[in-house]
């Protein structure tokens, strides 16, 4: 077995993702930056704010609301005069 296989172990929001290496189960993860950076205790835990946020807004969004009799996404402005 030579090099990491990586493989996806967790999508934390659409552009965060965990990890881990099937050769020596090495877990990584996307920084700010996008570049992979080991998954320390406190990468885990930041991980898991953003899942949940990301969670929370991905919900909002689904949700709709009336207005002038008319359907319109819950994040659309909307100014009247």
């Amino acid at each position: 077995m030579f090099g990491h296989n990586y493989v996806v172990t967790r999508n934390v929001t659409l552009h965060v993702k965990e990890y881990t290496c099937t050769n020596c189960k090495k877990e990584l993860t996307t920084n700010s930056n996008g570049s992979l950076t080991e998954l320390t205790p406190k990468f885990k835990e930041i991980n898991d704010v953003l899942e949940r946020i990301h969670q929370k807004r991905s919900k909002r969004q689904i949700t709709i609301t009336r207005k002038n009799n008319s359907v319109l996404p819950s994040r659309l402005l909307v100014f009247s005069h």
